[in-house]
């Protein structure tokens, strides 16, 4: 078993693969890790530039297309032996120089996950810092999760709490707080950030509305994952016992004698008790999933379409593939 595995999931980065797997080299020198890359779909011959340049301490995972990064992510976590896992960008704003410290920092104090902060981001302001800027203050006032920079993927974590985070759809921008579900222990750390060299972001102003649409899931996991009917029940019993209040006064209103048909109040009445019983309902029917959700088996939702190991390969061949 590695001291150390560093997942970086990428999808069109080929011109970034040979010089970030020198930082990672030379970074992570005097430290037993391994670099797993997850190929998420790439279309620009990048899983061949891996190929090209890998070490014996480099696995390439090639998924069948792209299912996105948090699959990605959950992939690589899969295929890690490490003792330690750290998440790495691969489009090198991300600096592999600062995962020993980070590491550092988790052995010594006892941390579950140290989290990077991108203290001096290079990116565009309109595009990307503000936008940001807007979804870490909505999901840290929501979640109760406090960290600066959910963005950021550059992260290390206890090898038990990564395999526990259960990423799915695009929920790897809520990684702190899946962590914190478990009852993790997170610190922050500030860690460098550089302007991107080669390719093209996967980042645009509709990701904010994509963040935004997913708290609202976060929400609901942090708060209710294990209790929904606490969520839909209360809220169909306040609109049952509404409805109820509001057919109640209609009829003592009937039984004097006026006229309450097609009043938009017996309307309202109906609906309340309607959509209360509902809520109450879908309650239910979500505690019936939850518990479904947790004894269900460990299926997966990606499929592997071959996996690259130069560790298996003949020394002479590994050696031939450096020396090129």
């Amino acid at each position: 078993m590695k001291e150390l595995s560093v997942v970086i999931p990428v999808l069109n980065e080929r011109e970034n693969i040979k010089p970030l797997l020198e930082s990672i080299r030379h970074a992570l020198h005097g430290i037993d890790y391994e670099a797993i890359f997850v190929d998420d779909g790439s279309r620009d011959g990048t899983p061949g530039e891996i190929r090209k340049w890998a070490d014996q301490n480099t696995r390439l995972v090639e998924l069948r297309k792209n299912y996105g990064q948090s699959t990605a992510i959950t992939a690589g976590i899969d295929h890690t032996t490490g003792n330690y896992i750290a998440l790495l960008d691969g489009d090198l704003q991300n600096d592999p120089s600062d995962i020993p410290c980070m590491l550092q920092k988790m052995q010594e104090e006892d941390w579950d996950v140290v989290a990077g902060n991108r203290k001096n981001r290079q990116d565009d302001v309109l595009l990307r810092k503000i936008p940001s800027k807007i979804a870490n203050n909505l999901i840290r006032r929501m979640t109760g999760v406090h960290i600066k920079d959910y963005g950021c993927t550059l992260k290390v974590f206890k090898r038990e709490i990564a395999q526990e985070l259960d990423i799915y759809g695009e929920l790897h921008r809520f990684i702190p707080v899946l962590a914190k579900m478990q009852g993790a222990n997170i610190a922050q750390v500030d860690v460098k950030h550089h302007p991107r060299k080669f390719g093209r972001s996967k980042y645009g102003i509709g990701r904010t509305i994509n963040v935004m649409a997913d708290l609202v899931t976060m929400v609901f996991f942090r708060k209710y994952i294990q209790r929904p009917m606490h969520l839909f029940g209360t809220m169909g019993f306040i609109s049952l016992g509404l409805g109820l209040l509001v057919n109640f006064y209609l009829l003592i209103l009937k039984l004097l004698g006026q006229d309450i048909w097609g009043k938009p109040l017996l309307i309202l009445g109906l609906m309340l008790v309607l959509g209360g019983i509902q809520l109450i309902t879908i309650g239910i029917l979500a505690e019936i999933c939850v518990r479904i959700y947790f004894k269900s088996n460990n299926s997966k939702t990606y499929h592997v379409r071959r996996i690259f190991d130069p560790s298996k390969e003949p020394l002479q061949v590994v050696a031939e593939k450096l020396a090129s």
